[in-house]
């Protein structure tokens, strides 16, 4: 009996102390890709990595608005990529330097001739940003599944073709 007794106190040391630590510094990965599939992103740089885990990782555990979020995120971080590989980095920053805000940048993209992106790549990049918008600054707006499942195959064509042009892969 008092074997059965000292394991359950020591079980709940154990919990207490995980309660304490909480998630680890660098947070943990999403049990599967989801939304961004790690193929594409594998072997890229470590943030980009990162980010597309963090959306994955939302999605999983239905924080829909953190997900949309972090898919705009991950738009902007793209392009900003494939404009300094292309070295016209320029185009999107302002003369102090500062990068553009994330509706001007796919207006630059879009009109890259360099570039030449691809019909759903130009028509999902304005549909990516608008829910991430909409989870980031509207206050009445709250995410839902069906917000972001519809948009799964324009996370696919984006983040594959922004990680070309970024010569990323």
């Amino acid at each position: 009996m008092d074997t059965i007794r000292n394991f359950a106190l020591t079980a709940k040391a154990i919990q207490a102390d995980a309660a304490i630590a909480g998630p680890p510094a660098e947070g943990v990965r999403a049990s599967n890709d989801g939304v961004v599939l790690l193929s594409l992103v594998k072997g890229t740089r470590g943030y980009i990595e990162k980010i597309a885990n963090q959306a994955n990782g939302a999605y999983e555990n239905g924080w829909y608005d953190a997900c949309a979020v972090m898919l705009r995120r991950l738009l902007e971080t793209l392009l900003i990529e494939s404009f300094e590989a292309a070295d016209k980095a320029a185009t999107i920053q302002n003369t102090n330097g500062d990068f553009f805000y994330l509706r001007d940048m796919i207006d630059a993209a879009l009109k890259e001739p360099s570039w030449n992106l691809g019909r759903n790549c130009k028509q999902a990049m304005p549909r990516l940003k608008d829910v991430g918008d909409k989870s980031a600054h509207s206050r009445r707006f709250v995410a839902q599944k069906g917000d972001l499942e519809k948009l799964l195959g324009d996370v696919r064509v984006v983040v594959q073709e922004l990680v070309y042009l970024a010569k990323l892969k």
